[in-house]
């Protein structure tokens, strides 16, 4: 089989299986949503607090060193015990591969605005958290939502292994579909798969374009 007629075969199928494809594009997409937005919540305030004490920089940047480096079915075979099978242990895995490219890439957006720019907006009066809210994160902002888009695009991978252990997602057609060799279904998974992520990574590159990444100092008032 050519890869058009494989290519037209999954188009075929999707169509044909349409109220079950949203299904499981609803689970995939809630995943890998739900745990970028726990590791938003988690690595933003964690970024704050290691730029502010070198020591602690070094110990959150290990754990998510570590974090990131067990595999996620065996942070779901952890993770087994405590939530079971299903949802909640897939979404914990992926939160474990979306925190470590926002924490690194907070800490460093965060680090790498100028102390002059910081020393003149204290000299203009400002308290260490309006320098934080109206200063560094602005400056900081094309940095973290590298790391966002980052953790987006290889979640959206990673959460295929969701079907493992009942998860659900569009790795029920993809490994599925490899397991009875029916390739019209694993494309019918594999491509919608392939457009969520860029859809993803281009959905984030229009919010970080809106929310900007440039502040002027003498813009901010005193």
């Amino acid at each position: 089989m050519s890869t058009v007629d494989t290519l037209v075969g999954g188009w075929q199928f999707l169509m044909e299986n349409f109220d079950q494809f949203l299904v499981l594009l609803r689970e995939h997409l809630t995943m890998v949503l739900l745990a970028e937005v726990l590791a938003l919540a988690v690595a933003l305030p964690l970024g704050v607090f290691a730029i502010r004490d070198e020591r602690s920089k070094r110990v959150i940047l290990s754990f998510g060193n570590v974090a990131q480096t067990i595999p996620t079915l065996a942070i779901i075979a952890l993770a087994f015990p405590i939530l079971g099978l299903g949802f909640k242990p897939s979404v914990l895995a992926l939160f474990a591969y979306a925190l470590l490219p926002i924490l690194i890439n907070t800490i460093a957006g965060l680090d790498e605005v100028s102390e002059d720019t910081v020393e003149a907006a204290k000299g203009m009066g400002m308290t260490e958290m309006e320098i934080l809210r109206k200063i560094r994160f602005p400056l900081a902002i094309p940095v973290i939502f590298a790391g966002i888009r980052t953790s987006a695009v290889i979640n959206v991978g990673t959460a295929y292994l969701a079907f493992f252990i009942g998860g659900g997602g569009l790795g029920v057609w993809v490994i599925g579909g490899i397991n009875l060799f029916n390739m019209e279904q694993m494309v019918a998974g594999a491509v919608p798969g392939a457009l969520l992520a860029i859809g993803l990574d281009t959905l984030f590159a229009m919010i970080e374009r809106r929310l900007g990444g440039q502040v002027s100092i003498d813009s901010v008032p005193a």
